[in-house]
C-alpha cells in the first residue's frame, strides 16, 4: 500500500513537472512568433514585450510552485484523504 501511495505522488510531480515544461515550451514558441509577427509588422512600434512580461510572470509563478514549494502536493493529497474518509459509508 505504501509504495502505491509514493508512486502515486511521484507520478503528480512528474506531472506538475511535464505541466511547466509544456507551459514553458508554448510561452517560449508564442512570444517568438509574436515578435516576428511584430517586426515584420511594424518595427517602429514595439508591442511584443506586454504579452512577455505579462505571461512570463505566469511561467515564473508556474515555476515557484513546481519547483520552490512542491509541498502543495502532500497537503493536497492530505486534503483528498481527509474529504475521502467523509464520504465513506459507516458500518
Amino acid at each position: 500500500m505504501e509504495n502505491t501511495k509514493a508512486y502515486q505522488s511521484a507520478k503528480k510531480r512528474v506531472e506538475a513537472k511535464m505541466g511547466f515544461y509544456t507551459h514553458l515550451t508554448v510561452y517560449v514558441a508564442v512570444i517568438l512568433l509574436l515578435m516576428v509577427i511584430n517586426f515584420l509588422s511594424s518595427s517602429s512600434t514595439i508591442w511584443f514585450h506586454w504579452p512577455m512580461l505579462g505571461w512570463g510572470i505566469a511561467v515564473v509563478l508556474h515555476a515557484f510552485a513546481v519547483f520552490a514549494f512542491p509541498g502543495r502536493f502532500t497537503i493536497t493529497e492530505k486534503m483528498i484523504e481527509r474529504e475521502m474518509g467523509k464520504t465513506r459509508p459507516h458500518s
